[in-house]
């Protein structure tokens, strides 16, 4: 009776303490991440902004069926990560994992890949082995995220030049929580910054950013601005982008970028250093590039950059289309590399171009720091270790096509072609006068206030190409001659947004994953031990602790 008592009164305070610790769990909620990575743990950042939901976000995913284990890794993270986002956001996201291709219908099929692909998402195709050989399979990695009536697209999986398949899965789990998390900002943001776009001194018109300009206005108010000397055109601007002038910037002009700059405003500026004639050169296949005379020298001087009067070479390059067929034949076609255009692979672990494809400059120049005290300087992209550098003038020839470069020659490896500024920036006119008729009233401020810019010296980085056709613009990165999109409009969005964006998602971005990758050799070679292990080991174990536990037990209550 005594026994008994103390076990029920056991398993009523069993209970109670159970009981217990549900009510305070009912109100008091927390999450354990026991990851090294902690890669369960979203950001603040993003917290706050499921926090701010207000009505449900419904996702569709488009990753399901039967596929290779890397993309089930990659459908199950996304699922783990979308229950994550639910639970921070009241229960505000809901989603439905689909399979594109369970009809088997080709037919319908190919509708609803269509209807995925008009609606922005890129398919993979996947080489499948099979006891008969190979096939084809067509996957979709992206969902369709939808809120309040309107949508957007997300893409699951991050291609990346160069990085192997394993490498391009992991990347693309690690950004998962950004890519999310900005495509809800995009469908849920109030616009409340706005960037200006320079104009007056010979920029890139409409047209020719219209993609980029396009992508941005999800996010932030966009106008085109003529300063003509005016101290207050800057006014209510968050930022703004100088998009490849090609004539020189008067100094009003320039003391209204500099004091806009003094006042926390930020600027990318997008330079080409050369003045390259493309008409000459698809007129005559040859043209010299000559120093452009800007006027900006000096302030980006002042701020700690210096872009340098010189064109960069590299192996690395993109494509054009040359006839290799000698005269009197029939035209052959064939893609050679255009060593005038590099094709840059982001190897920084900086979050604006952290897991960033190849992106293509053309005309290039590189930049060097310059002193200027106060001001954090960082490389955000360098070119290939194959490159090399030439000072102006420097002639242009496409016969160069026609060649086999010779290695060697190039020895001026990772020049940097677009770094990041950050500090409290001082006045290019601290000493100088000014008439008292062009100041009024005017604040002068000789030192700013802490801030930021982005240099990249090639202007072309953030020009789309226009279809002669039609006059339509080709999405920004895409190479009409290679058919390859890349990843300039990516590392455009990422600089603005690094630029203006006060949330702190673009630190997202930074976060590292492990690859923990098994051994190929060692499951090939190993595989039967390794089967074994797992299998026999775990009941062995169980049935030794078994053994153990009843031989324990004879001997205590055997007599």
């Amino acid at each position: 009776m005594k026994n008994k008592k103390r076990d029920l009164t056991a398993l009523t305070l069993s209970i109670l303490v159970i009981v217990l610790l549900n009510v305070v769990a009912s109100f008091v909620f927390h999450r354990f991440d026991l990851t090294s990575e902690k890669r369960y743990t979203l950001s603040d950042a993003t917290k706050n902004l499921l926090r701010k939901l207000d009505e449900t976000v419904y996702v569709k995913v488009y990753l399901e069926g039967d596929f290779p284990a890397g993309f089930k890794r990659l459908r199950d993270e996304t699922r783990e990560m979308l229950d994550e986002f639910r639970t921070y956001s009241g229960n505000n996201i809901e989603y439905e994992f689909i399979d594109p291709s369970e009809n088997p219908d080709k037919k319908q099929q190919n509708e609803v890949y269509k209807q995925l692909y008009d609606k922005g998402l890129q398919p993979t195709n996947l080489e499948v082995k099979e006891e008969s050989g190979t096939s084809q399979q067509v996957i979709w990695p992206g969902a369709i995220v939808s809120y309040k009536g309107h949508e957007a697209p997300w893409q699951l999986l991050k291609t990346q030049l160069g990085v192997s398949s394993e490498g391009q899965l992991n990347n693309s789990v690690q950004a998962l929580e950004y890519e999310f998390a900005s495509t809800i900002r995009s469908l849920t943001t109030t616009i409340n910054n706005e960037i200006g776009f320079i104009e007056g001194h010979g920029e890139l018109d409409t047209l020719y950013v219209e993609d980029i300009k396009n992508a941005l206005g999800q996010f932030y108010g966009l106008k085109r601005v003529k300063i003509n000397g005016q101290l207050d055109a800057l006014d209510g601007l968050a930022a703004i982008v100088i998009a490849k002038p090609d004539t020189t910037f008067s100094k009003e002009d320039k003391f209204v970028i500099d004091q806009f700059i003094m006042r926390g405003g930020k600027v990318l500026w997008c330079i080409d250093a050369l003045e390259t004639r493309i008409d000459s050169l698809a007129r005559t296949g040859r043209t010299l590039a000559v120093p452009y005379d800007l006027g900006l020298e000096e302030m980006l001087f002042k701020y700690g950059a210096r872009i340098n009067q010189n064109m960069v070479l590299d192996l690395q390059s993109s494509a054009l289309p040359v006839n290799t067929a000698y005269r009197g034949q029939q035209p052959k076609i064939e893609l050679k590399p255009w060593i005038y255009s590099p094709v840059i692979l982001p190897t920084q672990k900086h979050p604006i171009v952290k897991n960033l494809d190849a992106i293509k400059f053309d005309f290039t120049s590189s930049i060097d720091f310059v002193e200027a005290p106060g001001i954090e300087k960082t490389v955000l992209l360098t070119t290939s270790k194959n490159s090399k550098t030439i000072n102006a003038p420097v002639r242009v020839d496409m016969r160069i096509m026609q060649f086999q470069q010779d290695e060697a020659q190039f020895k001026n490896p990772k020049q940097p072609v677009a770094v990041l500024l950050e500090g409290e920036f001082e006045s290019v006119f601290k000493n100088r006068a000014f008439p008292p008729e062009f100041l009024k009233e005017y604040q002068f401020k000789k030192k700013g206030v802490s801030n930021k810019m982005i240099v990249i010296a090639d202007g072309d980085v953030i020009r789309n190409d226009v279809q002669t056709s039609s006059g339509k613009p080709y999405p920004l990165g895409y190479d009409k001659y290679t058919n390859q999109t890349f990843g300039n409009k990516d590392f455009i969005l990422n600089c603005v947004n690094y630029l203006c964006d006060d949330s702190g998602l673009i630190s997202v971005r930074s976060r590292e994953l492990t690859l923990r990758l098994l051994d190929k050799k060692k499951i090939k070679t190993e595989r039967l031990k390794w089967q074994l292990i797992n299998t026999c080991v775990p009941l062995l174990l169980v049935l030794l602790y078994g053994i153990i536990h009843f031989i324990r037990r004879k001997r205590k209550y055997g007599n």
